[in-house]
């Protein structure tokens, strides 16, 4: 029997329309988060964003009976995929601390291209790639200021974000007997352990007083469910090139955000980096392979 009701709407939904959720709140989140940061420090921020989206899946799919359930090497990558979560998430944060957020998203763009390079393997999806690139660059070059230290995390958080990527569409395509909304639940748990460390002490003031653990929670939600639950639908139906390359609204994402929340107003030549980046996304055009063609049909 075919499902109905939302989950039919889900399942029907094109898997652009997950990334476009994702890209908005993937930004929405943290620009709020930098206005926490006169209430606490980043490593603070991260740490709830972290646990309040890890409270928030783990009641609503119990990971814990998904890592008991799964073998040895489906383990191992939800456990590294948590790490990256973890590591992804202080990064980010100690970076947008000190440089803007425009700045950030398009740092967190470059590694990424390598992935969309691996599936550009036409004229046409060349073409974007190339148009991807020079955006990014635009952006990266205009707006490439800010403490030393703040871009040495912002660089670290790309390359862990090329990591996310490869290790939840590698969960959301090959864990079996797991969904993809499982497995990131747990691998949030797990990342919420690897944060308390060095998130612990930071996030402590929030705790008595409601208003920051309450916005706190907000970001989290904003920043953390929300997007990652949409890459997860995403993924499991588009092919990780399309996906990475699709990554490229991103920057263009944050500078409008940045305009919107945080007051930071681009160039023209910002804009005319958004543009390209926009182009080299509606260039861009899948290969359909048989696993591919499955995913998108079912």
């Amino acid at each position: 029997m075919p499902p109905i009701g939302p989950r039919a709407v889900l399942l029907k939904a094109p898997p652009w329309t997950y990334f476009t959720g994702s890209a908005v709140f993937h930004y929405l989140g943290p620009a709020f988060a930098v206005l926490l940061f006169a209430r606490l420090d980043p490593l603070g921020v991260a740490a709830l964003r972290i646990w309040s989206a890890a409270l928030v899946l783990a009641l609503w799919r119990r990971p814990w009976r998904t890592l008991v359930q799964l073998n040895a090497g489906e383990r191992r990558t939800i456990i590294a995929w948590g790490a990256v979560l973890a590591a992804m998430n202080v990064c980010f944060y100690l970076a947008i601390a000190r440089v803007p957020l425009a700045t950030v998203a398009a740092i967190e763009f470059l590694p990424v291209i390598v992935l969309a390079a691996l599936g550009a393997r036409t004229a046409r999806n060349l073409v974007a790639l190339v148009a991807a690139v020079s955006g990014v660059y635009v952006l990266t070059g205009v707006r490439l200021a800010g403490e030393p230290l703040g871009l040495v995390f912002a660089f670290a958080n790309a390359a862990l974000f090329a990591g996310y990527i490869v290790l939840a569409h590698r969960a959301a395509r090959d864990v079996r007997g797991v969904g993809g909304l499982d497995g990131l639940a747990a691998a949030m748990l797990v990342a919420g352990v690897f944060v308390a460390p060095v998130g612990i002490w930071q996030a402590a003031p929030a705790m008595i007083e409601p208003v920051t653990l309450a916005a706190g929670i907000g970001v989290g939600i904003c920043s953390s469910v929300i997007p990652y639950v949409c890459d997860q639908l995403a993924m499991a139906r588009m092919a990780r090139s399309t996906y990475a390359l699709l990554v490229a609204l991103l920057p263009a994402t944050a500078t409008v955000i940045g305009i919107a929340v945080l007051r930071q107003l681009p160039s023209l030549s910002e804009l005319a980096g958004v543009g390209l980046v926009v182009l080299a996304v509606a260039l861009h055009h899948e290969l359909q392979t048989s696993a591919t063609k499955k995913a998108t049909s079912s």
